[in-house]
């Protein structure tokens, strides 16, 4: 398994161009985003209106359990990301030597976007708003990928631990307006 793992990283990691490198650094950056995550806080105000707080409220508790999760997950499995990896010196292209910290399983930017992504989908409740949600949690994934710093396994174990809480967030979220409205 570790030995595909590193093969696919190997594939994925080799497809790069100066331009795709700009791209994909700036998809990995959190503050980028701001836009779209203004964007999904008024999806979810024009559906929730006046219990806007109820997801307002989870998300931090969403953030915080894909962000400490991966750490504890980092530290536990202490699994190195491809670019401290000593065998692969030399065969992984990484944008202005960016690294990270030495550790890579799980991903928190895979955990985190998946996260956001399996906790507003079904509030949102939109099958254009799920694609697209999804398809921007892969593209901050995978650029991951091509910067170096996660194996897929990595990616794979992160939006594992986010589809989790994010859905069960929403659940609770769920349980929580509906026993508002009545």
């Amino acid at each position: 398994m570790i030995e595909l793992d590193r093969n696919i990283f190997l594939f994925l990691n080799s497809l790069h161009t100066p331009f795709l490198d700009q791209v994909m650094r700036v998809v990995s950056m959190r503050l980028v985003w701001i836009p779209f995550y203004l964007f999904i806080v008024w999806l979810l105000a024009a559906r929730y209106r006046k219990r806007i707080w109820i997801p307002l409220v989870l998300v931090p508790v969403l953030i915080i359990i894909t962000d400490q999760g991966s750490g504890l997950l980092k530290n536990l499995f202490e699994r190195l990301r491809p670019c401290h990896e000593p065998d692969l010196e030399g065969l992984v292209h990484t944008v202005k030597g960016h690294c990270g910290g030495m550790y890579g399983f799980v991903s928190a930017h895979a955990a985190n976007s998946f996260g956001i992504a399996a906790f507003t989908a079904p509030l949102v409740g939109k099958r254009w708003y799920t694609w697209l949600v999804i398809v921007w949690a892969l593209l901050v994934s995978y650029a991951r990928i091509y910067l170096g710093v996660h194996y897929p396994g990595d990616i794979i174990g992160g939006a594992l631990l986010g589809i989790t809480a994010g859905m069960g967030l929403a659940w609770i979220a769920g349980k929580m307006n509906k026993n508002i409205k009545q």
